[in-house]
């Protein structure tokens, strides 16, 4: 089993990086987020989805636009998010670089408030072939209102489409 799988990795390691980074570009991604540490002392577990688009305005960079779902355990809190962005592709290597703000709202009782984060994060793109890749990022939503209850770092794994 180690040997397949090192086997799977090296094969998708060694695609070249030949996505579509030029101008005129389309972009869609669908992630898992939610592999976090949380600042917040009520937060137990975390999931969540994210939907992004993006479009590429100038060679390797990209404004976009995301829509989230978290689940939050422990405080039984569901937010949704809404936010926009830009990213910088490293052509060479697959690595990119982003940042952005985010807009987080819930409407559970007891729960009204609203937050506003700072998104920065960084990944890496495994290309399956010239349309398709396997995305994972580090990011950090450092939250502007509360800092200390409401800013998470953490992993995300999405799959990118080039169009």
């Amino acid at each position: 089993m180690r040997k397949l799988f090192l086997a799977l990795f090296l094969i998708v390691a060694s695609v070249s990086v030949n996505a579509q980074f030029d101008k005129g570009t389309k972009y869609a991604n669908l992630s898992l987020t939610g592999f976090d540490m949380s600042y917040s002392k009520n937060t137990k577990f975390h999931f969540g989805l994210e939907a992004m688009g993006g479009y590429f305005v100038a060679k390797d960079w990209m404004v976009d636009g995301r829509f989230g779902y978290n689940h939050q355990g422990g405080a039984d809190m569901n937010t949704l998010e809404l936010g926009a962005g830009c990213r910088y592709y490293f052509q060479k290597t697959g690595v990119f670089v982003g940042g952005g703000l985010l807009y987080e709202f819930n409407g559970v009782a007891g729960f009204k408030n609203n937050y506003i984060h700072f998104t920065p994060e960084a990944g890496y793109c495994f290309y399956v072939n010239h349309y398709v890749s396997i995305e994972p990022a580090v990011y950090c939503n450092v939250c502007m209102n509360e800092f200390s209850d409401a800013s998470r770092i953490g992993l995300k794994l999405g799959v990118g489409f080039y169009f």
